[in-house]
């Protein structure tokens, strides 16, 4: 059989090997894409850098391409409309294949990129790689930050259950407190003067394309500055940025004692990476996707809006925070936060590097750290709300009322009808908002404790319209027999002097005169 020649100037299609590799020169020939990318895997480092401590970038951007894809995935089946977008969330939670388990990679792959961004900065301000010549990387890395925040945020409103309502209104009711603007900026975000389908639409633009995209462009700048400057090498003691030579003495470093990215340092970040993302799959099917709790419903104003974990020391902070202050705290404490970080690398951009001869560093990001997970803490277990629920929960332990009188029962039943242990704790079980009071016939008096049922104090309503004068003695009898076994209740000095007196012969008789038993002088 004749064969037959292709047409002229086009090359036969055969199978196997080689097939790939012209299907590949085509390609090459036109995107031309093979020096840059041997470059960025080849191109040298300090060998110092092939380090743990490294890690964190590249295990930040693995969860920022989980976090896409799994977005879009969602969005297959998410339903942006007021109407529809929790019904939607739980035909994935129950009836899609491993939708849960989806929503689940999503909500902890969000919380996790949260984290390493966060361990990221701390990790490059401590080794010292916001100095010159990284200034604009550290202030593309703020951004991300506040990208990856404004991501997070978005994302729980998309939930839109009670928590995503409530937690919405909060922030726009801390919006419209901009001066002049305020009311045309919650106008803009909720699509509206309330919130409605309009207002889900708009987060699911931002969530789905707007940030995202900006997050995205951010995050490949961020990373080609990477590659052009290189990595910071690390800060060892007494080694100086200075500009005139930092770039020379880089260069030096980098090819005398250098090794390539790929293999030298990528198998560390391939590793660490390859452990988040595990780590992430091991939460998303141990404890599964967040929410959505109960549908929204404005009409239930009983319920306690809670953001996620990234968002809690806020909702601690504002908490705690007097009525007064809070306005000055949201309006300005953010721009003094971020201007402080894109003030960093000018105002520190040379000198030392390692956090061994920068204490003041050091001692900064401890404390950010330990005010944040206080805080966190706090706000997890919300110690200033009331537990509405623990006066029916919890009843009075039995040890509290085996030797009692009548009349502290009487008072112990006056202590949990009108719910006192909401806000206190016996036992160790009740709200945290005021003192426990297992010991509090040890620190107040009776006349103490009776002032501050019936007057209130801080944050105690006071209760004397509330409780009739039988009901204040029983409660205040009861109160008194809480104090440890070894330690006695408290007790006024003068009002001990006073009974002392009552008890001896003759106390109220007036004192004999003394010129009565003398005699009269002659």
């Amino acid at each position: 059989m004749p064969r037959v020649s292709p047409p002229h100037g086009q090359e036969p299609v055969r199978g196997g090997p080689g097939t790939a590799k012209r299907v590949y020169a085509w390609f090459e020939q036109r995107l031309q894409l093979e020096g840059p990318v041997k470059d960025a895997a080849l191109h040298p480092v300090p060998r110092s850098t092939a380090s743990w401590w490294y890690v964190f970038g590249s295990a930040a951007f693995t969860l920022l391409l989980l976090q896409i894809v799994t977005g879009v995935l969602l969005a297959l089946v998410y339903v942006p409309s007021a109407g529809e977008a929790w019904s939607s969330l739980n035909v994935l939670n129950h009836q899609i294949p491993l939708g849960w388990f989806l929503r689940a990679l999503h909500g902890w792959g969000s919380n996790f990129m949260v984290a390493i961004v966060l361990i990221h900065m701390a990790q490059v301000f401590l080794f010292g790689a916001y100095k010159f010549p990284r200034e604009l990387t550290w202030i593309l890395g703020v951004f991300l930050l506040l990208m990856t925040l404004g991501m997070a945020f978005t994302g729980q409103v998309l939930r839109f259950d009670q928590d995503a309502y409530w937690g919405l209104g909060i922030g726009a009711s801390i919006l419209s407190r901009v001066p002049f603007i305020g009311g045309g900026l919650v106008h803009l975000l909720l699509g509206g003067p309330i919130i409605a389908g309009a207002t889900l639409s708009r987060f699911f633009a931002l969530h789905v394309f707007i940030i995202p995209g900006a997050l995205l462009v951010f995050a490949l700048l961020h990373i080609w500055m990477v590659l052009k400057l290189g990595i910071n090498d690390w800060p060892m003691p007494g080694r100086l940025v200075r500009r005139a030579t930092y770039m020379e003495e880089y260069n030096r470093l980098a090819h005398e004692d250098g090794i390539p990215f790929i293999p030298g340092a990528f198998w560390k970040d391939l590793a660490f990476s390859g452990a988040i993302l595990a780590a992430v799959a091991v939460c998303a099917y141990v404890l599964g996707p967040f929410g959505p709790s109960g549908q929204p419903d404005p009409s239930i104003i009983q319920t306690v809006p809670k953001p996620d974990f990234f968002f809690l020391w806020i909702y601690t902070v504002l908490s705690y925070l007097p009525p007064e202050m809070e306005t000055p705290f949201i309006l300005i404490a953010p721009l003094i936060g971020i201007a402080i970080l894109l003030a960093i690398p000018f105002w520190a951009g040379e000198g030392e590097k390692s956090w061994h001869r920068r204490p003041v560093a050091v001692l900064a990001v401890s404390t950010i750290a330990i005010c944040f997970a206080v805080l966190t803490q706090l706000g997890t277990s919300t110690p200033w709300s009331p537990h509405m629920s623990a006066w029916s929960g919890d009843p009075i332990p039995v040890r509290y009322l085996q030797t009692a009188t009548p009349l502290v029962r009487q008072g112990a039943v006056v202590f949990q009808a009108k719910q006192c242990r909401n806000c206190h704790s016996i036992g160790g079980a009740g709200g945290e908002r005021g003192p426990a009071l297992d010991d509090v016939a040890t620190r107040m008096t009776l006349d103490q404790m009776r002032f501050k049922v019936v007057s209130g104090g801080g944050n105690m309503p006071a209760y004397g319209k509330n409780l009739s004068a039988a009901e204040i003695e029983a409660l205040v009898s009861f109160l008194e027999t809480l104090h440890p076994a070894n330690e006695p209740p408290a007790y006024d000095a003068s009002r001990r002097a006073v009974d002392e007196s009552r008890s001896q012969p003759n106390a109220g008789a007036p004192p004999a005169n003394p010129a009565a038993n003398r005699g009269t002088n002659p």
